[in-house]
């Protein structure tokens, strides 16, 4: 069986583009479980998965990462990996529908865990917003802000991999509309409506980003509270096929983790967290 990939919740599973994907396991919640019952969850997994990679959005209850993390100590297992994803909701489905791809090839826990970290610099997540009054997950001027209360305001807002906002309607030198910088690798675009009516994603910024596919899914829970405003369209485009991926994973020399012993990607463990040990300096 291949590693268990978990999510704190279900709108975070995206459909799988093909049958080898599994799905990913929805944990309960405080307010849904009593501690044992996540303790028997979590032990009933690691039974039949041998290992968990946990993926805890940047939006998470303190409640709920605080449970994971004593679940994690009432066991005593290394074998549970709590990621920290600082990602957008959509985004962060994006990187979960990664993992699950990755978790039933040849690599190590150890790897598929860390790699979370590489793979969030190819995501590029944003969303098209009525109002950044209340945004502060991406720097907003004082000039953005006060535009954002003009009737029918509408802003392209990029959180990753690099900040970057525009108002539509403005104008790029050079002429041209103003859009948000996009991939130049081969991405497909996944988008949600929320309760702003407008098909601006699919309509333009696609084409833009010349992206190979487009999909529109639900809106996750907690991405009106991430943006600000219910006013949106949520977008991310992402690498969707696993050969890329797998190349690009395995392209990153592998280390052995010096505290937990996993194998990982990067200059920090997925489980244990420790950092890469840095290369001892040689005398001339």
């Amino acid at each position: 069986m291949p590693i268990a990939i978990a999510v704190t919740s279900a709108d975070l599973v995206l459909p799988a583009a093909d049958r080898h994907t599994p799905a990913a396991v929805a944990l309960q919640s405080p307010q849904a479980a009593a501690l044992d019952a996540s303790v028997t969850e979590m032990s009933g997994l690691l039974e039949r998965h041998g290992y968990v990679v946990a993926v805890l959005p940047s939006s998470l209850p303190v409640a709920f990462s605080q449970r994971l993390h004593a679940v994690r100590a009432i066991l005593e297992s290394d074998r549970i990996a709590l990621l920290d994803i600082d990602l957008p909701p959509l985004g962060t489905a994006l990187l979960v529908r990664q993992l699950r791809q990755l978790s039933v090839c040849d690599f190590s826990p150890g790897v598929i865990a860390s790699a979370a970290r590489l793979l969030s610099h190819y995501v590029y997540a944003g969303a098209l917003l009525g109002s950044v009054a209340r945004l502060d997950r991406v720097p907003v001027s004082l000039k953005s802000h006060a535009k954002s209360w003009m009737p029918g305001s509408q802003f392209a807002v990029l959180a990753n991999p690099r900040p970057h906002l525009a108002r539509l309607g403005g104008e790029r030198q050079g002429g041209g509309p103003e859009l948000p910088p996009g991939p130049d690798f081969g991405t497909h675009l996944t988008f949600a409506r929320g309760q702003l009516a407008s098909d601006w994603v699919a309509a333009e910024l696609a084409p833009a980003w010349q992206v190979q596919g487009v999909l529109e899914c639900p809106l996750p829970a907690d991405s009106a509270s991430w943006w600000g405003t219910p006013r949106l369209v949520e977008f991310a485009a992402a690498i969707p096929d696993i050969s890329v991926l797998y190349q690009l994973v395995a392209s990153v020399r592998r280390e052995p983790c010096r505290w937990c012993g996993l194998e990982l990607i990067g200059d920090r463990c997925g489980f244990c967290a420790a950092p890469l040990a840095a290369p001892l300096s040689t005398s001339p």
